[in-house]
């Protein structure tokens, strides 16, 4: 009796957080969802915005529908961040009864500083990265031939730039938090530099566009990233040491 008992509270518990998964996400998509309407209106003046870096340049459009699906995309994203602070908070609240105090507080750092470097991360690229790579390819364009975007092309160079910028920039803050709880030790990193670098520049490879200024314009930041990550996993290391001798 008492081992059926306890597999029927066993189950219910099982699918009381399937019930609860299942609302956190249909909160999240509906948010997502009228962030993507709401951009929607506002898409035009988006798409003029993120033209800036090319100045006057005409755009084309190859076939009826892709300036429209290149406007949904532009709402999707512009949704997808408008709703990121209540996907953000859904997630806290799904998983915050099973953490304890010291988890929570590395979960909130995570989320806080984690939203902060992503968002440092994608304005670096915009602002800095993307005007530089731009003008180097353009720079190559001649009397014979002249430079002429696919709108469409253009914003998956965006997105695809942005996105990796901004993923990359996370870095440290995965780092710092695997140090933590122990994962990771600054020791180990820095032992493991050399195939860090590599590792580094193979991502790059994969994640940004197909060429290779994008590659090392991404490659570089992220080195400096992994040197800021071993300082910072060497602190979480000290301080756990002495955390562990407190508690000894």
């Amino acid at each position: 009796m008492d081992a059926a008992t306890t597999m029927k509270d066993t189950t219910m518990s099982f699918w009381e957080h399937v019930a609860e998964l299942r609302w956190r996400l249909l909160v999240a998509a509906l948010a997502m969802v009228a962030g993507t309407v709401a951009c929607f209106f506002f898409v035009e003046p988006a798409a003029t915005f993120i033209m800036r870096p090319v100045g006057d340049m005409q755009f084309v459009f190859l076939s009826p529908p892709e300036l429209f699906m290149s406007y949904v995309k532009l709402a999707l994203i512009g949704g997808i961040v408008i709703a990121s602070p209540v996907i953000l908070f859904q997630l806290w609240l799904f998983v915050r009864p099973g953490l304890s105090k010291r988890e929570r507080l590395s979960l909130v750092f995570g989320l806080i500083f984690g939203a902060i470097f992503f968002a440092a991360g994608a304005t670096f690229s915009f602002f800095v990265i993307i005007p530089f790579s731009l003008r180097f390819f353009l720079q190559y364009q001649n009397e014979a031939v002249k430079a002429m975007f696919s709108f469409s092309e253009y914003v998956g160079f965006i997105g695809s730039m942005v996105l990796s910028f901004g993923a990359a920039f996370e870095l440290p803050i995965v780092v710092s938090i695997l140090a933590g709880l122990g994962v990771l030790t600054g020791t180990a990193l820095a032992k493991a530099r050399g195939v860090g670098i590599l590792l580094i520049f193979i991502a790059a490879a994969i994640i940004t566009p197909p060429d290779i200024v994008s590659q090392v314009l991404l490659g570089l930041p992220m080195v400096a990233l992994f040197e800021l990550s071993i300082m910072l996993a060497k602190g979480q290391e000290r301080r756990r040491a002495r955390r562990l001798d407190l508690e000894a």
